[in-house]
């Protein structure tokens, strides 16, 4: 049976700028004005790839491109991979084959999908395979331009993130970003955490899963069980997000064998020994600030009891860039040395 793809209108291109060439590197505007001035039709074979063991976002994306903005989607033959697939270095993901002149300057745009999303989408598989089943909560957007959001949420949403902090996030899919209480309420509430998230609770309780930030006054085990003790059953999870810079109050008698600062793994035990000594067994614990694979990968390999990890900038850092080649032209093989056509069996006509 077909894989489904996202439908073009999902992604709300800019269509007439696309076409003109707005959001393109002027070269591939320029080579594709050239090519109808001098009436030069050269029937390509365009191949795209990447370089890395990675998993493939953004290539609807690409796709909506190519049938949107080309000159002529019906002139073209298109086969690519799924969003979601693991790929191997130089894997070709995705052909294009017609006209060069009905798409020539299309390619800064469709690669730029694929490449951003790609690299969020891997940089959140890795999150979650650390985690062995742990929730992933994606927490980046106020890490980047809010313009990258739907996109990024849907790359994390196919990756395995359990949930994303804005509704642009989960807007591809129809669902709705989550959160926590957030310091700023707490603040707000003249530094009560109770007082906060008891208001959280009152007005939220009926349809999000109540977690409440527990580090502002930088003592932990006593706000999360003072806030376990006033929410009762509404209360969900408390979420620890000590900074790197302290210390928290809990442990200031125990600094020794161990890096105290932040979220660490004594912190959290300590947490989750005091919750259950008080009888909030049923309470989790979500942690972050400063989580990436490593960091999670040490948490899981020492048993650290998290329920869940908040992740944040480490998703958008790195690159996974794509490249697009010519490598046959008027069915004759011909591209840049060190390039040539590599065919993948694993493609799948677009239609």
């Amino acid at each position: 049976m077909p894989r489904e793809r996202l439908s073009p209108e999902v992604f709300r291109l800019p269509v007439e700028r696309i076409r003109a060439g707005y959001y393109s590197d002027a070269y591939f505007t320029l080579t594709k004005d050239l090519l109808e001035r001098e009436d030069k039709h050269a029937h390509v074979v365009m191949q795209v790839f990447q370089k890395k063991h990675s998993v493939l976002g953004g290539i609807d994306e690409a796709i909506a491109v190519l049938k949107l903005c080309s000159d002529d989607w019906n002139g073209l033959e298109v086969h690519a991979l799924h969003e979601g697939d693991e790929v191997e270095p130089h894997e070709t993901v995705m052909t294009i084959e017609g006209d060069y002149s009905l798409f020539a300057h299309l390619e800064t745009v469709y690669l730029g999908c694929m490449a951003r999303r790609s690299l969020v989408m891997r940089n959140v598989r890795e999150v979650v395979e650390a985690a062995n089943g742990k929730q992933i909560l994606f927490f980046p957007a106020r890490h980047d331009h809010w313009l990258v959001q739907t996109g990024d949420g849907w790359a994390a949403h196919v990756a395995g993130a359990i949930g994303v902090s804005t509704d642009a996030q989960a807007s591809w899919w129809g669902g709705r970003g989550v959160g926590t209480v957030p310091h700023s309420l707490i603040a707000a509430f003249g530094g009560d955490t109770v007082e906060a998230a008891k208001a959280w609770a009152r007005q939220y309780a009926h349809q999000m899963n109540v977690t409440v930030l527990v580090d502002f006054w930088n003592d932990s085990i006593k706000t999360a069980i003072e806030v376990a003790d006033a929410l009762g059953g509404d209360l969900w999870g408390v979420r620890l997000d000590t900074s790197e810079r302290l210390v928290d109050r809990s442990l200031w008698d125990e600094m020794g064998d161990f890096r105290p600062t932040g979220v660490n793994h004594v912190l959290v035990g300590k947490v989750r020994d005091a919750l259950d000594a008080a009888g909030h067994d049923r309470v989790r614990i979500v942690v972050s600030g400063g989580f990436n694979p490593e960091k999670i990968s040490e948490f899981e390999r020492v048993g650290v009891p998290v329920d869940a990890y908040g992740v944040g900038s480490s998703l958008l850092r790195g690159e996974n860039d794509f490249t697009a080649d010519i490598v046959i032209v008027d069915g004759k093989p011909c591209s840049k040395v060190g390039r040539w056509y590599r065919p993948n069996p694993r493609l799948e006509k677009v239609e």
